[in-house]
């Protein structure tokens, strides 16, 4: 969607767009009246750069420490929930549900990005940009977020189940076979040895929660036959890719 050009920093991000103006709004819960201008979820992904690299680790304490806290501060709950859903959609390049999901909380977006939102009351939203998209200076981390004993197979596995998972890049349904005392963190490797999509780029929802890397599969409450959401980070993933091809030849 095309639009005027613009960049964009704040704490610790440099960013640049194409499509639309991105600033940095004030403190959420401002109150600037009911009429305000809303235009269309501009459909494609903001590119940044942290001023201190990070760890995709990091980056998702980070988004997660966001959206645990952003409700206590300002605002109402439900609409940092639809913008959280929002923000998740877009980022797996799900723009069509992205808007749904704004347009069904009646969400306004005057510069046609999550940055700077507002509810029908006109109270004022701010979504930082981490959690808006990757870092294009992500660091890579070789061992992964976690060390290797918190991945290593469990002596007890638990007993077998079988997972659905819907893997956003590819929007293709994969069963998993899995053990009920396998860590998430343990089946995104598992995932990635059967789809080859690395386990770093992989976050999964359920029931629109973010599960932790951490948490045992028998702990997170999946009831037989729902899906387990997977979003890839297919920029990153690309990146990686491409950057490795280069490399070898």
């Amino acid at each position: 969607m095309g639009g005027c050009v613009g960049r964009y920093s704040g704490d610790n991000e440099t960013v640049s767009v194409s499509s639309a103006s991105v600033s940095r709004p004030p403190t959420a819960g401002t109150q600037v009246g009911p009429a305000r201008k809303n235009r269309p979820l501009c459909h494609e992904t903001i590119r940044w750069r942290s001023d201190v690299p990070l760890t995709e680790g990091q980056l998702r304490s980070k988004r997660d420490e966001f959206w645990d806290t952003a409700p206590a501060f300002d605002g109402r709950k439900e609409i940092w929930d639809a913008l959280r859903a929002a923000t998740t959609a877009a980022e797996a390049l799900d723009f069509q549900l992205a808007q749904a999901i704004l347009d069904g909380a009646n969400i306004s977006v005057p510069n046609g990005y999550l940055t700077e939102c507002y509810d029908e009351l006109g109270t004022q939203y701010k979504v930082p940009i981490y959690c808006l998209s990757y870092p294009i200076n992500i660091v890579k981390e070789e061992n992964g977020r976690d060390s290797p004993a918190e991945f290593s197979e469990p002596v007890d596995g638990g007993t077998e189940v079988f997972l659905k998972l819907r893997i956003s890049s590819t929007m293709s349904d994969v069963k998993l076979p899995v053990y009920s005392k396998d860590t998430v963190g343990q089946c995104k490797k598992k995932l990635q040895a059967v789809e080859g999509v690395d386990a770093c780029c992989q976050r999964w929802f359920y029931s629109g929660k973010l599960l932790g890397d951490k948490v045992p599969i028998e702990e997170c409450n999946i009831q037989n036959g729902y899906v387990v959401q997977v979003i890839v980070n297919t920029e990153h993933y690309n990146h990686d890719n491409s950057t490795s091809i280069a490399t070898a030849s």
